[in-house]
């Protein structure tokens, strides 16, 4: 239990392993820890070869969501994206799958994927019963399940209630609900005209986090769809619940991050960060983008990364991978790719901001300086397009670039400035 032994000084095999990646003191990181200032999701049941720490002073985390959809069933793909999520520098695997083999795709993800797992069970739990017929055990039961498995961390949407929904029906929310977790509670809820059970067994679900050491993430089920519609009463509404969630959570030795928006326009960006943070004691903030602008289909991997770096150097702490199929389709591998490299350009950005990750850099530019292609690649965070890009572009002087060629400003500069020098 990494909160518990935090409190009681103790170093588990992740803390030593996650302060040393993370260039810090044990100390230092277990008293984040102890304070829910920094999770690592890690199911008990389960070994993990690439544990992940999120939160407050470490680098920013990114995650990949995958998953099969009920038109597309393939399980080795979903496994395939995966691995090139995690092969371009993703920290967490989140598994989304719809349709009739979600199990079995968790089961292959879970065995073959070294990175921390995180599930929405409330999609297992819709997707075997319609919803007059779905209990507040029912849910419950799908959680234990997935916490059997070992699964590392879930999203819950036990932030909406009765009161959020009042709220939002009273609003002039251009896009309403576009959290699918989101929807499906609020669904529930107006068919049973009952309190969200995930709202009111609580209590239950601590339960069975505590006994696996599963990381909660509070779902954002009321975050904004479209540019519109941020920072609006039902959002907000939600994360003062939520806020009261962390509390909780944090009180009874829970790991728990909260998620957050969605579509946001930049100058909201910064406030949308620091609201949370305040309410929500410090915890983790695990944002989606945000997305800046509704306008490009096909380029939200942009559009995200561009809300991820601004929101990083806020405060937020991981960033969920935006890809270019976002809005139009199920991504492929190519998709995810680009996804995870755009959030990681995003994340590293925001980190050299805040004065954590810098060395990288200063590497890269030595290389520049001394035209050390083989060096720059090396340090490159895609090191195969650079690659493909030289071949494909060759240079008569391999030692420059086919822009500037015999015209190099580092060699022009070399060869008179020092000399004056």
């Amino acid at each position: 239990m990494q909160i518990k032994n935090a409190k009681k000084g103790k170093t588990t095999k992740e803390i030593k392993q996650i302060a040393k990646q993370e260039n810090i003191t044990t100390k230092e990181l277990k008293r984040k820890i102890a304070k829910g200032q920094v999770v690592i999701p890690k199911n008990i049941k389960r070994e993990i070869k690439k544990p992940t720490g999120i939160g407050k002073g470490l680098t920013t985390k990114v995650n990949a969501n995958i998953g099969t959809s009920p038109d597309y069933q393939n399980i080795e793909n979903e496994i395939k994206k995966a691995e090139t999520a995690i092969n371009a520098g993703a920290d967490t695997i989140m598994d989304l799958s719809l349709g009739k083999n979600m199990q079995k795709t968790l089961k292959q993800l879970i065995k073959k994927t070294e990175t921390p797992i995180g599930t929405v069970p409330l999609y297992r739990a819709f997707h075997k019963k319609p919803i007059p017929e779905i209990t507040s055990n029912h849910i419950l039961q799908t959680i234990e399940n997935h916490a059997e498995m070992g699964v590392d961390f879930i999203t819950i949407h036990s932030g909406i209630t009765q009161e959020v929904l009042q709220k939002l029906n009273k609003t002039n929310r251009t896009m309403d609900i576009v959290s699918r977790g989101g929807s499906l509670i609020s669904a529930w809820i107006t068919h049973h005209q009952q309190e969200n059970p995930l709202h009111k067994e609580f209590d239950k679900i601590l339960e069975i986090a505590s006994q696996y050491d599963m990381t909660l993430s509070l779902g954002d089920g009321m975050r904004p769809g479209c540019i519109n519609d941020a920072t609006d009463k039902p959002q907000l509404t939600e994360l003062q619940t939520l806020s009261k969630q962390v509390e909780k959570c944090q009180e009874n030795n829970v790991q728990v991050m909260v998620e957050g928006p969605g579509h946001i326009p930049m100058n909201e960006i910064k406030f949308n960060i620091e609201i949370q943070k305040k309410l929500c004691n410090q915890a983790p903030f695990y944002v989606l983008g945000p997305l800046v602008t509704d306008i490009a289909p096909g380029y939200d991997h942009i559009t995200g990364a561009i809300g991820g770096a601004i929101a990083a150097w806020h405060g937020a702490d991981h960033l969920c991978y935006v890809t270019p199929a976002e809005h139009l389709c199920l991504p492929n591998k190519q998709d995810v790719k680009e996804g995870v490299i755009a959030s990681k350009i995003a994340g590293h950005a925001a980190d050299i901001a805040n004065g954590i990750k810098k060395q990288k850099d200063k590497e890269m530019a030595d290389a520049r300086k001394n035209l050390n292609w083989e060096k720059q690649i090396e340090q490159a965070i895609d090191p195969q397009k650079p690659t493909q890009l030289r071949k494909q572009r060759p240079t008569e002087d391999p030692e420059t670039c086919s822009m500037c060629s015999d015209k190099c400003a580092i060699k022009t500069t070399e060869k008179y400035l020092k000399k004056t020098k």
